[in-house]
């Protein structure tokens, strides 16, 4: 690509000098960030008293700390087909997340806090 045609520094002049960071500084990154606000988030609800929801196992735990320690390119654009239905980034980062929950009975059961009192700026923010 010509520089004069780039969006941005990042993808003109200093490409070559950024590839380490494009982990961080890429939509995957933007992605990976938004799954693990929601993940911290979702946990943080078990822990208030208030939502009468039940403590976490540290199975539960894991599962929801491996869904983003194992997010990578493939699980990427598993969100970025959600998101062609849905015409939504960050919803799409929600239903990609329930649909990791699944697998776990307590998780799947109180799949519906996931995002609870949340906006997109919310996640998008953090």
């Amino acid at each position: 690509m010509s520089l004069v045609k780039a969006i941005s520094p990042l993808d003109g002049r200093y490409a070559e000098k950024i590839v380490k960071l494009s982990h961080i500084v890429s939509e995957f990154g933007l992605i990976k960030n938004r799954l693990f606000v929601e993940i911290e988030w979702f946990k943080l609800l078990f822990t208030i008293a208030e939502l009468g929801l039940p403590q976490l196992s540290e199975t539960e735990i894991k599962l929801l700390d491996s869904v983003v320690e194992n997010f990578n390119e493939d699980e990427c654009n598993v969100v970025k087909s959600i998101e062609k239905t849905l015409n939504h980034d960050v919803k799409a980062v929600e239903y990609y997340l329930k649909g990791k929950l699944k697998t776990n009975l307590i998780l799947n059961k109180y799949s519906e806090f996931v995002h609870f009192a949340c906006t997109s700026e919310d996640i998008n923010n953090l």
